[in-house]
């Protein structure tokens, strides 16, 4: 579809209406930033989407460093990160812990500091292992914080979470965009809409608890009937539940826990069946690796991995999906499923479905470019509406003359 420059406009004129606090600020948590930072966020990734579709050229930095830390494998986040820098006009540079000098025992603290100087943000993975990840990136937050306290940065750069143990802030802020724009209307239009993040069979374990826990802490907080949905025993972060109901509360939402898959579809308006690990096995798990006990991994993913296999039911079929309303429900996920008869012998999703949905969620995914760049773009400048109303007058070609 083409877009307009009112279209633009109008984006622009929303913009301005809101109040965030993003500027000099890290986005490490979603439950951190105010209901206008999140909607400011969407707002500007969806002008730089249309941007974008139009050709125009948004690069708003003439230099600098993007500097990427993945602790964990990553396609869609890795290269959305260096799409991002890239359109913004930073240059990527991905920081391999294994051929630098923290394999060498260099500390957080020296690391942080030497890679930033003249850097602007610096994105963060480290999803594995439970309370590790999100603690690291506050450990470089504050190293950073004394490097430019004390003169050795010009400029602090400012953090992005690309996932840790607690939340998935570009994946979830991406599901919400996509939500609004299949939906048709603004963020208020999701309000009363039934979501179902569900956990599903996969035949791994070990996969991070931060994807349903970012769905349910986020959703809520724009008045969504969030409902979650897991076999006993595969439990999230406790506080996470808690700032789920929270959100509900404060929005009008709605907030409920079942152990039946086709009892949270029923009606549902929105599937995400996706696998986890429980709570209190990522806690063993972690325990065991610190320990480098090899033995126990390996007995605990035997156990866990039987464990799994008691639930294969807990699948997204044709004959699930008919519980949803209408039998028409938008299905979600963050890629890559694991699907029956493709990826694996059974999984998470049958082939059938997915299919049908697989183009829904490459369009879900093409969000997180844009909402890595509008993190970016709003800790740096403190006016993100004036400074696009400046892109879009200079309307300069993104390629060609």
């Amino acid at each position: 579809m083409t877009r307009t420059k009112s279209d633009i406009k109008s984006l622009l004129g929303e913009l301005e209406k809101l109040s965030p606090q993003l500027h000099g600020q890290d986005f490490l948590l979603t439950t951190d930033k105010t209901r206008d930072d999140l909607e400011a966020v969407i707002r500007v990734a969806e002008l730089l989407e249309r941007l974008h579709e139009d050709n125009v050229g948004a690069r708003v930095f003439d230099s600098g460093l993007a500097i990427s830390i993945f602790r964990d494998q990553s396609t869609r986040t890795r290269f959305s990160y260096a799409s991002a820098a890239s359109q913004l006009g930073l240059q990527l540079s991905e920081l391999d812990e294994k051929k630098s000098q923290v394999a060498h025992g260099e500390t957080v603290r020296e690391t942080a500091n030497m890679i930033s100087f003249l850097t602007e943000c610096i994105g963060i993975r480290d999803d594995m292992f439970i309370g590790k990840g999100h603690t690291y990136m506050k450990e470089v937050g504050t190293a950073l914080d004394e490097g430019f306290a004390e003169g050795v940065l010009h400029q602090r750069p400012n953090l992005v979470n690309l996932q840790c143990d607690i939340d998935h802030p570009t994946q979830s802020m991406a599901d919400l965009a996509h939500l609004r724009t299949y939906l048709g209307g603004d963020l208020e239009s999701l309000a009363g809409k039934r979501i179902a993040m569900t956990w599903a069979y996969s035949p791994s374990y070990g996969k991070p608890l931060s994807v349903p826990q970012s769905i349910i802490t986020l959703m809520t907080r724009f008045g969504m009937d969030v409902v979650l949905a897991h076999p006993e025993g595969y439990d999230l972060l406790p506080d996470t539940l808690i700032q789920a109901a929270q959100g509900a509360s404060d929005s009008g939402g709605k907030f409920q826990l079942t152990h039946s898959m086709s009892e949270a579809f029923e009606g549902a308006d929105i599937v995400y069946p996706k696998s986890w690990a429980p709570f209190a096995v990522m806690e063993r798990r972690t325990q065991l690796l610190e320990k480098d006990d090899d033995d126990g991994l390996v007995a605990l993913e035997k156990e866990c991995l039987a464990q799994n296999a008691q639930y294969r039911d807990w699948e997204c079929t044709d004959d699930m999906m008919k519980h949803t309303r209408d039998g028409k429900a938008l299905y979600m996920h963050c890629l890559p499923a694991d699907i029956t008869g493709v990826s694996c012998d059974a999984g998470e999703v049958t082939a059938e479905v997915f299919e049908r949905y697989r183009l829904d969620t490459y369009r879900e995914a093409s969000w997180k470019p844009f909402i890595i760049a509008a993190m970016i773009l709003t800790s740096r400048f403190p006016d993100p509406a004036a400074l696009l109303g400046k892109v879009v007058a200079r309307n300069t070609p993104r390629r060609g003359l």
